[in-house]
């Protein structure tokens, strides 16, 4: 699975906001400005800036102006799945028009009648829609690597010898 640089880093950028940080006096976090998310994840501002706008648009993220004023979650970080954030920032691995982009030199696909790939990236894209769903921001910054690939294999119903690794790879344990 390849993440577009805007899904990734945008989803970076959400999570800096998510963290626990300084508060505000009346005890919520405290607004970050695009400078401090773009220094945090080490983008330009102007991209920190682009992706919060999307972000904004989306409504994850609230804009406030003035002095003390910059970026902040606009609901709970338990509250929002990575799924709505990803879909907001991009789309899925796997859509219904993918046979219909990838048909060659015809207007349909070759093997519309009996594809058993897309079974497969149909597929895929459950598994993956049910874990990012079923997966809050409060979730990731809550979890350590080891942590977040038990709830991974939990959620994606994975079977005990097997390992979740980078990118949607599952790939058989060595014993021993």
């Amino acid at each position: 699975m390849k993440l577009t640089s805007q899904e990734e880093y945008g989803l970076r950028c959400i999570l800096a906001l998510a963290r626990p940080g300084e508060e505000t006096d009346g005890g919520e976090p405290a607004a970050l400005t695009v400078a401090q998310i773009a220094e945090r994840e080490g983008l330009s501002t102007e991209y920190a800036g682009k992706l919060m706008g999307v972000l904004v648009r989306a409504g994850f993220v609230e804009s406030e102006r003035g002095r003390y004023g910059g970026y902040r979650l606009s609901r709970a970080p338990h509250e929002i799945s990575v799924a709505e954030v990803l879909a907001a920032l991009g789309g899925k691995l796997y859509d219904r028009d993918t046979c219909d982009r990838f048909s060659g030199d015809h207007e349909l696909c070759v093997h519309t009648g009996g594809c058993t790939l897309r079974s497969v990236w149909s597929g895929l894209q459950q598994i993956i829609d049910q874990v990012l769903t079923q997966t809050t921001l409060w979730d990731v910054i809550q979890q350590n690597e080891r942590g977040m690939r038990e709830r991974i294999r939990r959620h994606a119903s994975v079977p005990a010898p097997f390992e979740v690794g980078d990118p949607i790879m599952v790939r058989p344990v060595r014993e021993g």
